[in-house]
């Protein structure tokens, strides 16, 4: 696991909002196999251990069944955050028809605050924070939410699946962070996420073809735009940060270590 730590760049930002902390953590697929309590247990220190202003937590915190969340739970109390802790639910979070409610509760139960289609100001008036449901739900409307907030407002935008920074472009969003991704989960040194050299090569095959073999229709199912699979990225005038996750997912992580993230904000 590893600790990323990286200061981000927000225009007006106001002087009050100047180097307050900001923690990530995405795709913990708490379910006993993907995630073990001992690295838990450790994310949880570095989270704590930096001090934050703000904890945000980027969806699927199981992989089916919603059962675990409450051993999870049981974890997250533990974490320690100045000004509180924000989430969003993923597509594993409302897998079956009474996981949303089950993990929103379960959640809810220790403090955590659940933003679905939902605006919330926990840094103070001057920063809006917008938690959007998961982009596979069909309750995914950002025009409902967005277009309550004056377009010139600061605001940071939590939404599981990156793929939603291309549909949010049409508004101003200062920084948008998402999961979902596991970073590709296989990184080829030299040559980065293996899935962004696999898509190339499917970009090729006429996508009526790509239509009726099922590995390759699963392949952009999941996340489309693979080259926004980690990090960092200037999306024209918005912001997009992508972490790779805590838990992983078959066939397993090579060179994509899990990761919790420390940001800084800065004008």
């Amino acid at each position: 696991m590893t600790t990323e730590k990286l200061t981000v760049r927000i225009a007006d930002l106001p002087a009050s909002l100047q180097g307050k902390k900001l923690v990530q953590m995405s795709d913990l697929h708490y379910d006993g196999l993907r995630l073990s309590d001992k690295m838990l247990e450790r994310a949880i220190a570095i989270c704590n251990g930096a001090q934050p202003d703000l904890v945000i937590l980027t969806g699927d915190y199981v992989t089916t069944t919603p059962e675990p969340i409450h051993q999870l739970a049981r974890h997250f109390k533990n974490l320690e955050s100045n000004c509180g802790i924000y989430a969003v639910l993923g597509n594993h979070d409302i897998y079956y028809e009474n996981s949303q409610s089950e993990i929103t509760t379960g959640l809810e139960n220790i403090g955590i605050n659940i933003l679905w289609n939902q605006i919330a100001y926990p840094l103070g008036n001057e920063l809006a924070l917008v938690g959007l449901a998961d982009f596979f739900s069909k309750e995914f409307n950002p025009a409902r939410v967005m277009n309550q907030l004056d377009n010139n407002k600061p605001r940071l935008v939590l939404s599981h699946n990156p793929n939603t920074a291309k549909i949010l472009n049409t508004w101003r969003v200062y920084l948008q962070l998402s999961g979902h991704t596991h970073g590709g989960q296989i990184i080829i040194p030299g040559f980065g996420p293996a899935l962004i050299t696999y898509n190339k090569i499917v970009e090729k095959i006429p996508i009526e073809l790509r239509r009726q073999v099922p590995l390759l229709r699963e392949n952009y199912f999941v996340v489309r735009h693979w080259e926004w699979s980690h990090g960092l990225h200037q999306l024209g005038k918005n912001q997009l940060y992508v972490n790779r996750g805590l838990g992983t997912y078959l066939p397993g992580r090579f060179f994509c270590p899990p990761e919790v993230t420390i940001m800084t904000l800065m004008n």
